[in-house]
C-alpha cells in the first residue's frame, strides 16, 4: 500500500493508503494542530477528524530528539540498506526513572539511513491511531525517499469554520 510523507513551511502531512486499497488515512500538523482523519479501515463506520491542538513540528523533533540507539542493522531488502535503528517512546506521566505506573501513549522504532540521518527507510510505530488496529502496531516501509518541499492541505473533514 503506498505511503508519502510530505512537508513545507513547518507542516507535515503523512498518507497512508488511498481510496483502492482497505485502508486510507492521513495524519497532519498544520497550523499547530495535530490532526488524525481515516478515511476507511476494515470494520470502522465512523470517520470523525481528531484534533490535538498545540503541537508542531518542533514539538515532534524535540520528541524524536528523545530517541535512544538501538544499533547498526543491514533492512534485507532489495536494495539491502545499511541503517541505525532509534527508539523513541511517549509515556504518561513522564516521570523519572523508577517504581511509577506508566501508561504508553506512543512508541516508535525508526531506522535511519547509515550516510544520512534525514533519510528513514523504515518505520514501527504504535500510537492512539493505531486503536483500530488488532495488532495495535503501523509498519512504513519506503521503497524512495524524495528531500523536497511537499503540498500540505487540511482535508475538508478537518475543516472548522475558521480555516
Amino acid at each position: 500500500m503506498p505511503f508519502t510523507w510530505e512537508g513545507h513551511g513547518g507542516e507535515s502531512q503523512m498518507t497512508a493508503g488511498g481510496p483502492q486499497y482497505p485502508i486510507w488515512f492521513t495524519n497532519l500538523i498544520y497550523h499547530g494542530t495535530l490532526y488524525t482523519l481515516t478515511y476507511k479501515w476494515p470494520g470502522l463506520n465512523e470517520h470523525p477528524c481528531s484534533r490535538i491542538p498545540g503541537f508542531t513540528l518542533e514539538d515532534l523533533n524535540r520528541g524524536l530528539e528523545g530517541s535512544r540507539f538501538v544499533g547498526r542493522e543491514t533492512l534485507r531488502r532489495s536494495p539491502e540498506r545499511r541503517v541505525n535503528h532509534w527508539r523513541v517512546g511517549v509515556v504518561f506521566p513522564q516521570l523519572p526513572p523508577g517504581n511509577y505506573p506508566r501508561l504508553p501513549l506512543a512508541l516508535g522504532d525508526i531506522y535511519v539511513d547509515e550516510a544520512d540521518r534525514g533519510t528513514f527507510w523504515q518505520v514501527l510505530q504504535f500510537g492512539v491511531q493505531n486503536l483500530y488496529d488488532p495488532e495495535l502496531d503501523e509498519w512504513l516501509v519506503m521503497d524512495t525517499f524524495e528531500h523536497r518541499p511537499g503540498t500540505v492541505t487540511l482535508p475538508r473533514e478537518c475543516r472548522s469554520p475558521a480555516h
